[in-house]
């Protein structure tokens, strides 16, 4: 019977120190798992940060951009009123306009470049352009070919 009561008791030792080993894996693996769970709550909230940064940026920059274009366009049309107002004698407008295109076209005229040429320009009217066959041959060489 005390063989019995012993084997019991080292069985209920056994038992418990097993129960424990298998108790603090789990814990341990539960612990790894809320751990992750929670480094993906932090990344969740961090990107939820970052999209509202990035939505805020977008909407500033355009409300930015809409008031530079509001003032420009103020600008262009204080411009216009004050050019019609001021600028109204036509005479005047017709000088500066003729003035302008003369300057455009004497521009022209100076910066305009001749477009690539195939040939060879002719320095005297009488001799062969070099499109003919015998250009760039001596009198002789003509002979000779023939």
């Amino acid at each position: 019977m005390t063989n019995l009561i012993l084997a019991a008791i080292a069985a209920l030792v056994v038992g418990i120190v097993i129960g424990v080993f298998v108790g603090r894996s789990g814990q341990g693996t539960s612990l790894r798992q809320r751990r992750a769970e929670q480094q993906i709550e932090e990344l969740r909230s961090e990107y939820t940060r970052y999209q509202a940064q990035v939505n805020e940026h977008f909407m500033e920059s355009a409300h930015l951009l809409r008031r530079f274009n509001d003032a420009y366009r103020d600008v262009n049309q204080h411009m216009a009123r004050g050019a019609n107002r001021l600028c109204n004698d036509e005479d005047w407008m017709e000088e500066l306009a003729q003035e302008t295109s003369k300057k455009r076209l004497e521009e022209v005229r100076e910066d305009a470049s001749e477009p690539p040429r195939d040939y060879a320009p002719k320095t005297d009217p009488k001799d062969s352009g070099t499109l003919a066959e015998d250009f760039g041959l001596k009198k002789g060489d003509k002979a000779q070919q023939a």
